[in-house]
């Protein structure tokens, strides 16, 4: 039986493996037609198993393709020197390999320029490949050198602008038979941003090729080719929840799915569930897996990226996306940041948020024995049935905030206009872990926007927050919360808005809005420390 990958690249042989038809037939398209392609993209998204897959169909289609794949990583800390010598070899085994794969042997003339060949620089790199050329021949045709170099990144700094240009005037040449025919290019950074003089990237012919995160329709694909061959069905809430959560990310949705048909002992006759699929996306936020693991390591590189980050989720002004921000740029290249629909960034994926909440939530906020009386415990929350009384709860923090005052201030590495929002978080998670039941975000069409789903005893909860605007936005929330509670089938929902202003108005009202009910919160929060002790 196959299974879920999230080591390295996927094979159909062994793992359960979106098609990516369309993206297939286009890169193949171009590779024909001679192009120069480049793809980058953060880490595991699946760019090395996807160009892996473009070489073999296009070399089943057709052998006049003769297909050199490479690797940089290896080359990260050599000097130029090391690198081509290195590459040399690597080519040439290369050469030798594809030959044995098509159960052939290289004549005897290109034996010997192989085991002869010494590449030292750009200019000989070009000379070499003149000569592999003339020596690929099928019969009456010239062979097609396909060359494919994954990790681009690896690249010695010394090497990278004599190599760029030595590509880049092969292909403005238009050679008849120019080597190589088609070059694809795999990394995480961009062109530019590997040109670290800043001066005009060498390589302006590149042709960029956007491989994106997988789409519901492939996410029900790929997790519908496990229920073919076990029998095991996902409910298609659950299908719809992964594609959410992780917003299609190759190895959030894989890692998703083993869990669920993997770890959890689930019995292969019942079907996957919402219950489990928040047990699942439970343990996924609490492990030390290496895509979560390389995100926070990501965030943390630059001091200006926690107010930056915090910006984008929670101010509703919202921040363009252009890659011409350095910020913006870096952490698109994490992989943290997307183009939202509207044109502004947004959060990659609610999982992505949530853990970057977690990363910059103080582990200790000095506050965590304040959040209830002393003479409260968690079951006074829940009904005799083991149902959440959300109403309380929140009636309760309005009450905590209320309760601390200027202590709020005190809350050590966090930026005050969010103060709110991450006491909430803090809070709930603290209560909802204690009861095991599941919290995560969702990311919702609307900026300026924080929801926050709490799964518990197989009830839903709906929690948004904002930062007070003026009435109208507060009034155009509610509407948005009803509309939202009406999409996910929930009954009520919590709506908390802190007001930051000097002088606030502090509110707690219930309505019913579209037949739903709405219980809404205005919550001060404290400007500044009192001048004077209070007595």
């Amino acid at each position: 039986m196959r299974r879920f990958g999230t080591l390295g690249p996927v094979n159909p042989e062994q793992h359960y493996i979106v098609a990516r038809t369309e993206e297939l037939t286009e890169f193949i398209k171009r590779v024909k037609e001679g192009r120069y392609v480049v793809i980058f993209a953060p880490r595991q998204t699946g760019k090395t198993t996807f160009f892996q897959r473009a070489v073999a169909a296009l070399t089943a289609e057709d052998l006049t393709y003769f297909p050199i794949q490479l690797n940089f990583e290896i080359y990260v800390d050599c000097d130029r020197s090391e690198f081509y010598d290195s590459l040399t070899k690597q080519i040439c085994k290369e050469i030798e390999h594809v030959f044995q794969r098509r159960g052939k042997e290289p004549d005897e003339a290109l034996k010997h320029f192989l085991d002869n060949a010494q590449i030292t620089n750009h200019l000989s790199m070009m000379e070499f490949f003149e000569q592999i050329q003339r020596f690929l021949k099928n019969g009456e045709n010239w062979q097609k050198v396909i060359l494919i170099i994954d990790e681009f990144d690896g690249i010695p700094k010394s090497a990278l602008k004599g190599f760029l240009h030595a590509f880049r005037h092969t292909y403005i040449t238009h050679a008849t038979l120019q080597c190589p025919h088609s070059l694809g290019i795999v990394g995480v950074k961009n062109i530019t941003q590997l040109d670290y003089d800043r001066s005009v990237s060498p390589f302006n012919i590149q042709d960029d090729f956007a491989l994106s995160n997988f789409t519901l329709v492939q996410v029900q694909e790929l997790l519908g080719q496990y229920t073919d061959e076990t029998g095991q069905a996902f409910d298609p809430k659950v299908l719809e929840s992964i594609h959410k959560q992780t917003g299609g990310q190759p190895f959030l949705v894989n890692r998703l799915a083993q869990i669920l048909t993997e770890e959890m002992d689930i019995p292969k006759t019942e079907t996957l569930t919402m219950t489990h699929f928040s047990q699942a996306h439970g343990q996924l936020l609490e492990e030390r897996n290496t895509n979560l693991s390389h995100l926070t390591t990501n965030i943390r590189r630059n001091p200006r990226f926690e107010s930056f980050l915090m910006r984008i989720v929670l101010y509703e002004e919202g921040v363009p996306f252009t890659l011409r921000n350095e910020l913006i740029n870096e952490l698109a290249t994490y992989g943290v940041l997307t183009r939202g629909s509207d044109r502004m960034c947004k959060i990659a994926n609610p999982i992505y948020l949530h853990c970057i909440l977690q990363a910059f939530k103080p582990l200790v906020n000095g506050l965590e024995n304040d959040y209830f009386p002393d003479d409260t415990n968690k079951f006074q929350y829940l009904t005799d049935t083991g149902q959440i009384l959300m109403e309380r709860l929140l009636d309760n923090f309005r009450d905590f905030i209320t309760r601390v005052g200027f202590r709020i201030l005190q809350v050590p590495e966090t930026p005050q206009e969010f103060i709110g929002q991450l006491l909430l978080f803090a809070y709930l998670d603290q209560f909802v872990t204690s009861v095991n039941g599941a919290m995560y975000m969702e990311v919702p069409t609307g900026r300026g926007r924080m929801d926050l789903i709490i799964f518990h005893n197989q009830r839903k909860y709906v929690i948004e927050t904002k930062i007070w605007r003026s009435n109208r936005h507060y009034a155009e929330g509610k509407q948005q919360l009803s509309a939202y509670l009406a999409t996910e089938g929930v009954a009520e929902g919590y709506y908390v808005v802190f007001d930051h202003r000097k002088v606030p108005e502090p509110r707690t009202e219930t309505e019913v809005i579209n037949e739903l009910t709405i219980r809404s919160y205005v919550i001060p929060v404290v400007q500044e420390r009192p001048s004077h002790p209070v007595e």
